[in-house]
């Protein structure tokens, strides 16, 4: 089951969906708009124009963090972005990060493939953010660009995130 605005209060309410911070603003009619941090991940300028096996570069050997207010993409060029939110969910609870149909008219990908939040997970968002479109874009500290929905299990995961869960542990 989707759950509504009303439910979506109703779970945070209760604490059993914890969203910080959180503007009442953000509710939509199903879903909760999140905003970027000013945490940025760049691929590293040295890997550009190369060849990079994934078996023996790690992801974490990749990228370069940079802390500012706003980043720039050119075309083409993609970046990962941290949620100012973070998001705790119990072990009956998931989510699913979409991108908001204003920056996909853009030419915005606003997660390639990981739009899965896990139950039982507790953390920050990463976006990966994707610009398809023929122009470089600005992307603001705040802005809202993704939304997530939530679904309640038939039954509680007997693998909730924040204990069988690696990576994103630590986001």
């Amino acid at each position: 089951m989707i759950l509504s605005n009303k439910d979506i209060k109703e779970r945070m309410r209760k604490g059993e969906i914890k969203i910080r911070p959180f503007r009442e603003e953000q509710l939509g009619s199903a879903t909760v708009d999140l905003t970027l941090s000013d945490e940025w991940e760049f691929f590293k300028k040295k890997l550009i124009g190369t060849r990079v096996d994934l078996e023996k570069v790690p992801f974490q050997e990749a990228v370069e963090k940079v802390r500012a207010d706003y980043a720039m993409l050119a075309p083409g060029e993609i970046v990962l972005a941290k949620t100012l939110e973070k998001i705790t969910l119990p072990a009956h609870i998931m989510g699913k990060l979409e991108g908001r149909s204003r920056y996909a008219r853009m030419g915005l990908s606003i997660h390639i493939t990981s739009a899965i939040v896990q139950p039982g997970s507790s953390n920050h968002q990463v976006l990966e953010i994707l610009n398809s479109a023929p122009f470089t874009v600005i992307l603001h500290k705040g802005m809202r660009l993704s939304q997530i929905v939530f679904y309640e299990l038939k039954t509680p995961s007997s693998k909730p995130y924040a204990k069988f869960g690696k990576i994103a542990r630590r986001q």
